[in-house]
């Protein structure tokens, strides 16, 4: 079974992305009290080859989106990082923009202040962060225009 099919509203949020990115940007997925911004990450798939789209929560410092590869607090990491970790050129779409990037995990002091920048929108994180301890460190990931 896949996360789509585990999880029906991922889909309705691509959906959305595609037919009102503006009313996609900011979405309130469940769990979450208020709306969060969110991007549509597409990647090429480590294994198929072919594109994937995931809405993901981001955050940005200075011109560099930031998001995270939390997967709930899951023991693994999320399939889109995995295929960005073969693949770091990917696409994302902010509202109506459409940007090429290139993925890259923050390390050290950098990290650190990626994941509180990304924990003040989405404080749940520090929550998947104690649920991996021991296990694996949630990414924080960089995704910069180029």
């Amino acid at each position: 079974m896949t996360i789509l099919e585990k999880l029906p509203w991922i889909q309705a949020h691509i959906d959305l992305y595609k037919s009102d990115p503006e009313k996609a940007h900011y979405f309130q997925s469940p769990g979450t009290e208020e709306p969060k911004p969110s991007l549509l990450l597409t990647t090429i798939g480590r294994k198929s080859g072919e594109k994937r789209d995931v809405p993901l929560i981001y955050g940005r410092k200075d011109d560099r989106f930031v998001i995270i590869a939390s997967l709930g607090g899951a023991p693994d990491h999320p399939v889109w990082f995995k295929n960005l970790q073969a693949h770091p050129e990917a696409e994302i779409q902010v509202g109506k923009d459409h940007l090429h990037v290139r993925a890259r995990i923050a390390q050290g002091a950098e990290r650190a202040e990626l994941w509180e920048i990304m924990a003040a929108i989405l404080p749940q994180y520090r929550d998947y962060a104690k649920a991996t301890e021991g296990i694996r460190e949630i990414p924080v990931v960089v995704l910069e225009r180029g």
